[in-house]
């Protein structure tokens, strides 16, 4: 891959990254980066002075490692409170800054300074200590992207709860899951949200799930519709404005831990119960920070946003990590592309929206409208494009880099996950970009790429592994310590084994290449999906594709590649044998797909990433295990009913 971007001084003079190697004496980025991951006593006091986080009590040690690092624990005895560091200090050096803008989908627009904000998260404190929640007990939220998930988050960490954010989409039976796992007290949601035009009956949905989750003994309601009809059940349920009437806003943050537990969220497991990812105040404050300061490089009053729900690890990246800066987060509640096609470049351009972050899925999803979209608005606020979710295809990062960016923003691509509480990779503005890498490991991760012995491998694909533990790795899985050790540490004693492919070019740009456990083996021969996907996505007429191994009787696996086509293109022969030719150029005739069968949409999460396992387990007749996560569920009977044919 070329280099697409390189850092002009200009940049380089005001990077946050820059300054960091300034203060640690490192004028080389990448030495900063092995320093950093070989020496966290040295690193991360620095950059949690550096990027202004404020601990109440300073810690013993920055990380002790006698339970092992599967179980290691950080900022050793230091006490801090999270949303004294995201919004009460900045309520009091920038008052009148925006800490949280929103629209909804019918165009209403509000926000809050970071004065209202604090005001408004303390009372909401305050009415959560009303209502029996105690340090540690679990508030679970079920909202729209806007200024009342920040209340809510910043709330329970104000009073040392630990909140539960539930994905937005869900049907009942998936937030009853997480309800009962979880033992929620209080659950907060809103009378109803808009997507996509419709209504969604938020409020009757946590009915329906509280029923079945029998720790509830509050829900909090936000009268977002304002509607007149919503159900509320006597004794149990009031909504905000009550729950907040009266209160002083006069309780001060609580002084926690550094470990104590902050956030349980849930990411989807491959069959049946999801995993309960814990995090704490510490670790995870640092981290995120971290993060969104030197790989994104968001600055004090900056409109960040990222196409994202609560319920995924890029919420809670803009939530705590924008706000720990200072920066604006802008919340859209609905699609980004509706009422119209070009919603997201409106609201960049109508937010001066700096830092902007997508998934590559998404951005193959808006290429279809086309770049006239893109170019009646202007975009001249963007300055860092933040990308994450899955492998790139060339294609669409080239259009994201210069229809959307103008060739001058950088693509700061960078793969982590809810488990590890920030990112693994990540490129950075302090060095040249090349298109579709992840540039290398995020500061303060000791990453490798190793063989199936634990061999580290260059040149070659192989595993995504760390070897040493980190500030935002999740303290484990609720309530099951063994399935935490069995999904990452059991397979290579003494380091997390991430399940992700990837590669070190001679360059030393790392990329990835899909999950490992989607891999396909064909005749012997190992690829990763991704990879077949960009052969065809090349092809104009193909939006977005999913490439699956199925069982074959001679070669053990073959290929099928399902295909989204853009608006007005139809499938044909003809088109099948063109994106067959493809991927045999691209990648060789042993790779050439058995099939290509071509759908009207895949399916996807609300965060657009494609979910390949389901597709598969359509294709093979399999369980597809947690599909609580996809937006269009719909999707799977046409792609059962193309396999039958």
């Amino acid at each position: 891959m070329e280099i697409v971007w390189t850092p002009t001084p200009e940049v380089l003079e005001q990077a946050n990254v820059v300054r960091l190697m300034g203060r640690l004496g490192v004028d080389n980025y990448r030495e900063l980066q092995r320093r950093s991951a070989q020496d966290p006593d040295w690193f991360w006091p620095a950059a949690i002075e550096d990027m202004g986080l404020e601990f109440s009590q300073q810690w013993d040690r920055v990380v002790d490692l006698s339970r092992g690092p599967e179980w290691a624990t950080w900022f050793v005895g230091g006490k801090l409170n999270l949303a004294w560091n995201c919004v009460h200090r900045w309520a009091e050096r920038t008052p009148e800054v925006a800490a949280a803008n929103w629209e909804s989908e019918d165009g209403e627009r509000h926000g809050l300074t970071y004065r209202e904000l604090s005001e408004r998260v303390t009372r909401f404190a305050e009415a959560l200590v009303s209502l029996g929640v105690e340090p540690g007990d679990r508030v679970a939220y079920f909202l729209p992207m806007s200024p009342e998930v920040s209340i809510v988050s910043h709330a329970c960490a104000h009073v040392g709860a630990v909140q539960v954010p539930v994905f937005s989409g869900f049907a009942a039976p998936a937030v009853a899951q997480r309800l009962q796992d979880a033992e929620a007290k209080v659950v907060v949601t809103a009378d109803g949200s808009l997507r996509r035009g419709r209504e969604v009956p938020m409020k009757e949905i946590v009915d329906e799930a509280a029923r079945e989750s029998p720790s509830v003994e509050h829900v909090v309601v936000w009268r977002r519709l304002g509607r007149d009809d919503v159900p509320m059940t006597r004794g149990r349920d009031l909504f905000d404005a009550d729950a907040m009437e009266g209160r002083p806003g006069t309780l001060e943050p609580l002084q926690v831990d550094s470990e104590h537990p902050y956030l349980l969220t849930y990411t989807s497991g491959t069959t049946g119960k999801p995993k309960g990812v814990v995090h704490v105040q510490g670790g995870f404050l640092v981290s995120i920070t971290r993060e969104v300061a030197y790989q994104a490089d968001a600055k004090a009053g900056e409109v960040v946003h990222f196409v994202t729900d609560m319920g995924w690890i890029m919420g809670p990246w803009e939530v705590v990590g924008g706000n720990a800066l200072g920066c604006t987060v802008l919340f859209a509640e609905g699609a980004p592309d509706w009422p119209a096609a070009d919603r997201l470049w409106s609201l960049v351009e109508r937010e001066q929206i700096a830092v902007l972050g997508l998934s590559p899925t998404l951005t193959r999803a808006l290429i279809p409208h086309g770049r006239e979209l893109v170019e009646q608005h202007d975009l001249s606020s963007l300055r860092v494009l933040v990308t994450t979710g899955e492998p790139w295809n060339p294609e669409p990062y080239r259009w994201l880099h210069e229809v959307v960016g103008g060739g001058r923003c950088p693509i700061i691509n960078c793969s982590g996950g809810t488990e590890v509480g920030a990112c693994f990779l990540s490129a950075c503005l302090a060095e040249p970009i090349k298109a579709c890498s992840l540039g290398g490991p995020a500061l303060g991760m000791a990453m490798d790429v190793v063989d199936a012995e634990g061999r580290p491998v260059r040149g070659e694909v192989g595993e995504l592994v760390c070897r040493k533990p980190f500030p935002g790795m999740t303290r484990g899985f609720w309530r099951d310590p063994e399935r935490y050790l069995d999904t990452y540490w059991r397979r290579l004693p003494g380091v997390w084994v991430h399940g992700d492919w990837a590669s070190i070019d001679e360059d030393g740009y790392w990329f990835l290449h899909g999950r490992s456990d989607d891999t396909l083996n064909i005749a012997g021969k190992r690829v990763g999906p991704a990879e077949l996907e960009s052969a065809v996505v090349a092809h104009p007429v193909v939006a977005e594709a999913a490439a699956v191994g199925v069982p074959h009787e001679v070669k053990g696996e073959t290929a099928w590649i399902f295909c989204a086509l853009v608006p007005g293109a139809e499938p044909s022969e003809e088109l099948e044998a063109e994106l067959r030719a493809l991927v045999s150029a691209e990648l060789g005739k042993a790779f050439a797909p058995e099939r290509i069968l071509f759908v009207g949409a895949l399916p996807k999460t609300r965060s657009a990433k494609i979910v390949r396992r389901a597709v598969r387990a359509k294709a093979v007749g399999a369980d597809p295990g947690d599909l609580s996560s996809l937006e269009n569920p719909e999707t799977l009977a046409e792609i059962e009913a193309v396999v039958r044919g």
